[in-house]
């Protein structure tokens, strides 16, 4: 059996970086800093939720597999639902040994006005999870352990890259994919995940942006790099084709919902009122989105169809993620509504299918978190108010941000295409493309 070059130096530094974990000892001691608290800070509530929350954020991964697999054609499932599973044993590695570093260890940034705002997090603050423990941390997550925080906010980091594979299914080289994931990962979300949920993160602490879940994190970092991924590997020889299982995506949109209760609500991080807040909105802002996806498509001339159900429900959800710890029960009903709408027109825009953007991610994603974003500044309640509650700055602050990260992750991402590509051929061959991805590249079949 011929085995490429590229899977052994691949699988040569899986093994050293297993093995160098075993040895790593940073140059500081993190856990000697007086940002732990003590083991009696811990609330048993708080643990036994978010540990329950970890777990249905790990579910939505394999509902996200499930939720594109059924969209695509019989040739592409497997390497459709493939790309979206790997996540979980890749990015999982990834942020182990420096991902969550980056994200969430000690602040480096810029200085303004004499105040320190981060950009990125010191890699070695928490190497190969190195001070990770289990105390609570005093700023992060001052009532739970800090392993389960980190924990936590991985199942996050894994998602986000699977989001993409969307954009670019049916035609992308599945080790092309692997190494865009890890450089995803390390360069765009990590400091996107720092500046805006770290304490001195930039875009929190400077802006003051409200992302309670991930809407600018998770969604619209994900879109933006889906728009540049269908750019740059092009239009499929066949951009048309027949979903492959439309029960796959009502299987997946039900994995999705349910985990999405401790993707928003678990971001609390706690048992208490807010996490209740949010598993609320979430709950009608999805059912809003569904049911006006599919009346809007129906006044539209087109069909009520289950896949148009799935996708206005998912679409609810992603917008309601910024803001479902700030704002009523009514007020979701109205971001499920408008966002529906908005998502809607976008998906059925002439001039943005001309870019193949195989499953619209973009338009779902992308424009779902853009929506949720501005809502949040429009509506949310509580400190630091928002626009319809006397926080004008607020709401030019997301507006700002909001410009700076659709610029950072779309030509972050476009870059890190071309460095791809530069190293492994991003796109399948003509041949392999007509073939089919499961068996060109993964020798399986769909039956």
């Amino acid at each position: 059996m011929k085995i490429g070059l590229k899977w052994i130096i691949s699988f040569s530094m899986i093994t050293l970086v297993a093995i160098g974990g075993l040895f790593w000892h940073p140059a500081t001691d993190i856990s000697s800093k007086s940002v732990f608290l003590t083991e009696d800070k811990i609330v048993g509530a708080d643990v036994a939720w978010i540990l329950a929350a970890a777990g249905l954020v790990l579910l939505m991964t394999p509902g996200l597999s499930f939720f594109y697999g059924g969209m695509v054609g019989k040739k592409n499932v497997i390497s459709t639902m493939l790309q979206s599973f790997i996540a979980l044993g890749v990015i999982s590695i990834v942020w182990v040994v420096v991902g969550f570093s980056l994200s969430f260890g000690e602040s480096l940034g810029i200085t303004i006005a004499g105040k320190h705002y981060g950009i990125i997090g010191n890699p070695l603050s928490y190497p190969f999870f190195n001070g990770v423990g289990s105390l609570p941390h005093r700023m992060m997550a001052p009532t739970i352990p800090f392993i389960l925080f980190a924990l936590f906010q991985m199942k996050f980091a894994v998602i986000t890259p699977a989001i993409i594979t969307g954009s670019f299914a049916e035609r992308v080289r599945f080790i092309s994919y692997l190494l865009f994931m890890v450089l995803f990962s390390i360069c765009i979300y990590t400091p996107l995940c720092h500046m805006v949920w770290h304490p001195d993160g930039l875009l929190n602490k400077y802006f003051g942006v409200k992302d309670f879940a991930g809407g600018t994190v998770v969604h619209m970092s994900a879109g933006f790099a889906a728009l540049a991924g269908a750019l740059v590997l092009g239009k499929r020889k066949n951009p048309h084709h027949e979903p492959s299982n439309i029960p796959y995506v009502l299987l997946g949109t039900g994995m999705l919902w349910f985990g999405w209760f401790g993707f928003n609500a678990g971001s609390a991080l706690s048992a208490s009122a807010s996490a209740a807040t949010a598993f609320g909105t979430t709950t009608i802002a999805s059912a809003s989105a569904m049911i006006t996806w599919i009346f809007f498509d129906r006044i539209n001339g087109r069909s009520v169809s289950a896949l148009g159900a799935c996708i206005g429900a998912v679409v609810g959800l992603v917008a309601i993620t910024p803001g479902c710890g700030f704002v009523s029960i009514q007020e979701s009903l109205f971001i499920g509504f408008i966002s529906a709408i908005v998502s809607n027109l976008m998906v059925n825009w002439k001039t943005l299918n001309k870019i193949d953007d195989t499953l619209d991610v973009f338009a779902c994603h992308g424009v779902g978190g853009i929506m949720g974003m501005i809502l949040t500044a429009i509506f949310a309640h509580g400190e630091n108010a928002s626009l319809l509650h006397g926080g004008i700055d607020v709401f030019i602050h997301h507006l700002t941000a909001l410009f700076l990260v659709s610029v950072f992750t779309f030509f972050g991402s476009l870059l890190l295409y071309k460095i791809t590509n530069a190293m492994i051929t991003l796109r399948v061959s003509e041949d392999s493309e007509n073939m089919g991805l499961d068996f060109s590249q993964h020798r399986e079949r769909f039956n």
